[in-house]
């Protein structure tokens, strides 16, 4: 696919320093020095800005800043800056509790809370949902990669092998155990999300507790010892009941919510009666080109479009402008 990098958290040609990453003695001396720290609570990056403006950038900070004053692990390295010469890292602050925290609010499906470090005036914590179509290609790729490693750390504390307590290695890319000599590496879950079309007509569903209206592509996590190919069948069968044959590769999303790479694909329908399992969406319809012109225009009072940012958004877009290939 030609536009295929332009998805939301697609690269930006971020330089990760990789070869830097058990070189302690280095980044040590760098976080003394020059280098940056983008600091995050509960997943959420730090930034300065409101979206509502449409003018918002990461927040980072020095490594010695308040902020991380009650920060528990040492900084994540996610790579050089633009220029190629100073570091950037990442660091969790959840030790830190704001006052009076809306933890409804927070465990929302798209938090609408804002975090305000006491040592901060202009910037806060904020939910990257809501920042990920404000932020340029390489603030929204350091945003996601700092989500997806630190909430790994956070949910990822003991080995595997024996239950001990492991220790962060590897500049943040990595675990270690002390006690059985383990090594763990960050998780990536691998998820397919489909453009299935019959003619001019495009399948989409949606899944409880999603906003009033909302219909996105069906998706659905690739299982061991399954192709994305086989995946992408056996979900839409799964959940709608369509039967597929093409598929073809589309683009691919990092997705850090928690921990997912999206392998968007299309599909050539053989099939158009829908029997949906309640147990996995809610509702699933056919939808026409045209009709998706007039939900992409607010113009249909039942429908609202993907959420903008997504993949499956992206490639919907694509699909309504013709430019899939």
């Amino acid at each position: 696919m030609k536009y295929s990098e332009d998805v939301t958290f697609g690269t930006s040609g971020l330089d990760r320093a990789a070869e830097l990453r058990g070189k302690a003695d280095h980044l040590d001396a760098a976080l003394d020095a020059d280098a940056m720290v983008l600091p995050l609570w509960r997943g959420k990056p730090m930034v300065e800005g409101d979206p509502k403006d449409g003018d918002v950038k990461l927040a980072v900070r020095a490594a010695d800043a308040a902020v991380f004053g009650r920060a528990s692990e040492p900084p994540i390295l996610l790579g050089y800056d633009e220029d190629g010469k100073r570091l950037l890292f990442a660091r969790d602050v959840s030790a830190w509790t704001p006052v009076d925290v809306d933890e409804e609010g927070v465990n929302a499906f798209l938090d609408p809370s804002v975090q305000m470090h006491p040592s901060e005036k202009e910037a806060g914590f904020r939910e990257l949902r809501g920042l990920m179509t404000h932020l340029s290609r390489r603030e929204a790729e350091l945003a996601a990669t700092a989500r997806a490693i630190l909430t790994w750390h956070a949910t990822h504390q003991y080995c595997a092998k024996c239950g001990e307590k492991s220790a962060l290695a590897m500049a943040g890319w990595q675990r270690d155990c002390g006690k059985c000599g383990g090594h763990h590496f960050p998780r990536t879950d691998p998820v397919v999300i489909m453009l299935i079309t019959h003619g001019d007509s495009v399948l989409v569903g949606r899944s409880p507790g999603w906003p009033e209206g909302m219909y996105s592509l069906l998706a659905g996590f690739v299982e061991p010892g399954e192709t994305i190919e086989a995946a992408v069948r056996r979900e839409v069968r799964e959940e709608a009941g369509v039967q597929v044959g093409r598929v073809d590769y589309l683009s691919s999303q990092p997705w850090p919510f928690p921990a997912s790479l999206m392998f968007g694909c299309r599909g050539e329908a053989t099939s158009t009666k829908i029997e949906i399992d309640p147990e996995e969406i809610e509702d699933a319809k056919w939808v026409t080109k045209s009709q998706m012109v007039e939900v992409w225009a607010g113009n249909d009072p039942t429908m609202l479009p993907a959420r903008k940012g997504a993949i499956a958004h992206f490639l919907l877009q694509h699909w309504l402008a013709d430019t899939l290939d």
